[in-house]
């Protein structure tokens, strides 16, 4: 457990809500159509957290962005990012007016010890489709592009830009891992890195917050 702010967090408490959580996560795609994608990400400044979403149409051009600035109220523990950046994000998500049918969240999906990072608890909570896109390697096995863990195919290297890093596609919730893939690879505009929702929301985060430092 740990202390924070003279309160104990129960991690096995938490863990227990992860796996019951987990078993409600659909990887098979469960949407309608495709024409609003959004990608949403996270940044600090000083004791806040703000998310920044940005939702795109096809063709990746910006349908509408709101972003919510909360207090940070948990701390950061590996495993447990949802618990930390969540609540931000659903204030964020609860503002938008255009729901996306996808959702890009930097974070993965179920490729995550519980089978429940970021992308899929958010995905659970909002009963949305979500993808995750994470630009570090959390656990797993590779087989060449691969990623396994426990022997289940969980999510997928790919490179978006020539000499760029390797970003790790996974399934969050309502999706399959091979249409979360595809549908990443088609929302690239280069010479961004990353898939345009989520570049357009860093950036959207990074200009937030460099307002919040000026004020």
């Amino acid at each position: 457990m740990i202390l924070q702010k003279k309160k104990m967090i129960n991690l096995n408490k938490l863990k227990e809500e992860q796996e019951k959580l987990a078993k409600k996560v659909i990887i098979k795609d469960d949407f309608d159509k495709l024409e609003l994608i959004a990608g949403v990400d996270q940044n600090f400044s000083g004791k806040n957290i703000i998310s920044a979403i940005v939702v795109c149409d096809k063709d990746m051009k910006i349908v509408e962005k709101k972003y919510a600035i909360t207090k940070v109220k948990f701390p950061y523990v590996p495993g447990f990012l949802a618990y930390r950046e969540g609540p931000v994000i659903i204030e964020a998500f609860s503002k938008i007016e255009n729901k996306p049918d996808v959702l890009m969240v930097d974070g993965n999906g179920i490729l995550h010890p519980s089978r429940i990072g970021l992308a899929s608890h958010i995905g659970i909570l909002l009963d949305q489709c979500t993808i995750g896109v994470s630009k570090s390697f959390l656990l797993g096995v590779t087989k060449g592009d691969e990623i396994y863990v426990e022997n289940e195919l969980r999510g997928m290297k790919i490179k978006l830009k020539e000499g760029s890093k390797p970003l790790f596609v996974s399934p969050g919730n309502k999706i399959s891992l091979n249409t979360a893939v595809d549908i990443v690879k088609k929302s690239v505009r280069l010479p961004h890195k990353l898939p345009e929702p989520l570049h357009l929301a860093h950036r959207y985060a990074d200009e937030l917050r460099n307002n919040l430092n000026r004020g």
